[in-house]
């Protein structure tokens, strides 16, 4: 078998010193989580966060910096996950969709109410004190030669 890591993003959204995270159902019970998920295929990095802000939070995104790349795995049995983390703002929100399979809830939470919550990773932590430690990287960082032949 050919090992891969799997490749997700994950946005960092900020207002008035509050963070916008998701509750959502995992193999573990209930967790929070920034909004996050997995590339898919035909997809830049960008496009994905984007996506994936809009389908767990109703919240169009609007990244404006990578704010981390980070490699993390649970256990050695587990998966091991390569995260890009997007900072941005969100913007136009769309009550009337419906959110992702096994979203509960979006919440806006302080860095120290998210500390006192269970989280799907300690990424979540990590990502927000990355932002909050100034972590700043340009998107044009990331370069995309999809289909480039």
């Amino acid at each position: 078998m050919v090992w891969k890591p799997h490749v997700t993003v994950a946005a960092i959204i900020e207002r008035e010193q509050r963070f916008l995270l998701v509750e959502e159902n995992t193999p573990y019970g209930l967790q929070f989580n920034q909004p996050a998920g997995h590339l898919e295929e035909h997809e830049d990095l960008i496009t994905a966060v984007k996506r994936e802000v809009l389908e767990e939070t109703a919240w169009h995104f609007s990244p404006e910096y990578v704010s981390g790349v980070h490699l993390w795995r649970r256990n050695p049995n587990s998966p091991t996950f390569v995260r890009f983390c997007f900072v941005g703002s969100c913007f136009d929100f769309q009550p009337e969709q419906p959110l992702d399979n096994g979203i509960i809830a979006t919440h806006w939470l302080t860095r120290d109410e998210i500390a006192k919550k269970t989280l799907r990773s300690p990424l979540v932590l990590t990502s927000v004190d990355d932002y909050l430690n100034g972590s700043r990287y340009p998107l044009s960082l990331l370069k995309s030669f999809l289909d480039y032949a």
